[in-house]
């Protein structure tokens, strides 16, 4: 197989340069059972969903699942280049990534092993093998830098191929495994994220949520990345709402507010004897006859 793809290498390169094709069409492609897309271009017009095709991606050779009609190249708005699609896959490129996904279990407990007995401080999440079997790549956890020199000899001794041991965050563990997240929907950084924000508590405290960090924490451990969804609406909505620790006189009573609700529009006040609901615009009339000193 790898010896295929080489000849056909070649050929484009004494015909017609690779960078000077021409693509007409492009389409997404999902790899790996995973819930993501990607773009790859194509001079296959007739491309099926559901039908497999051999891609290159920057680990190498894959095999790929056509996720959407085929589409003409005008359409494509993206600046990003696409890498293309080098061909249908075969019987025998369906059986290879089949039998590629035994081989993995058992080089991920071979490397188990290993890191076990050279008592190495990393966690294997996931082992794959490229469709030609050139490379395997294994992906782990470490929260410090892990020197595998040893490990790759050892390793490349009994799988003999290429290894690549990539150092993934708590984050990407997340998007690989995938899971079901707090509002029973699939992980968004599994389904559709690029890229990971910076989450900060000030969000959290911006939408005036209960600082309670393990039900503000997603699978990664880290604060869930949906607190950015809704925190620009928050933040307007806001706008014209008195600051919390404001004191105002509310039925001859000094108040203090305490806290808010900017959907429903209701103001928390308490003293030291009652707690009552107010609407926002009473306290703003509370407010606008100057009845209140602010914190």
């Amino acid at each position: 197989m790898e010896e295929l793809v080489n000849n056909t290498n070649e050929e484009i390169k004494e015909d017609t340069p690779q960078e000077q094709i021409k693509y007409d069409y492009y389409v997404a492609i999902k790899m790996n059972a995973s819930a993501k897309a990607y773009f790859f271009s194509t001079n296959i017009s007739d491309l099926k969903i559901g039908e497999y095709v051999v891609i290159e991606t920057v680990r190498g050779l894959e095999l790929g699942k056509v996720d959407t009609e085929v589409l003409p190249m005008e359409k494509y708005k993206l600046t990003l280049e696409l890498k293309p699609i080098i061909r249908r896959a075969s019987e025998e490129d369906i059986a290879n990534a089949k039998e590629n996904l035994t081989l993995a279990q058992n080089a991920l407990e071979i490397c188990t092993r290993e890191v076990k007995n050279l008592n190495l401080d990393m966690r294997l999440i996931t082992c794959e093998y490229t469709l030609d079997r050139s490379k395997v790549i294994f992906s782990y956890l470490a929260d410090n830098r892990v020197d595998f020199r040893e490990l790759l000899k050892v390793l490349a001794a009994q799988l003999h191929c290429r290894i690549e041991l990539r150092q993934i965050g708590t984050r990407d563990k997340a998007k690989i495994v995938g899971g079901i997240g707090i509002c029973g929907l699939p992980l968004c950084c599994s389904t559709f994220l690029n890229e990971f924000d910076g989450i900060s508590i000030n969000r959290a405290k911006n939408q005036m949520l209960s600082l309670n960090i393990p039900k503000l924490s997603g699978h990664c451990g880290k604060l869930i990345c949906c607190l950015k969804y809704e925190d620009d609406a928050y933040t307007e909505l806001k706008e014209g709402y008195p600051r919390l620790g404001t004191r105002i006189i509310y039925n001859n009573e000094q108040f203090k507010i305490t806290s808010m609700n900017v959907l429903t529009r209701q103001i928390k006040l308490e003293n030291s004897e009652n707690v009552v609901f107010v609407d926002l615009d009473v306290v703003k009339k509370c407010m606008k006859d100057n009845k209140y000193n602010e914190k």
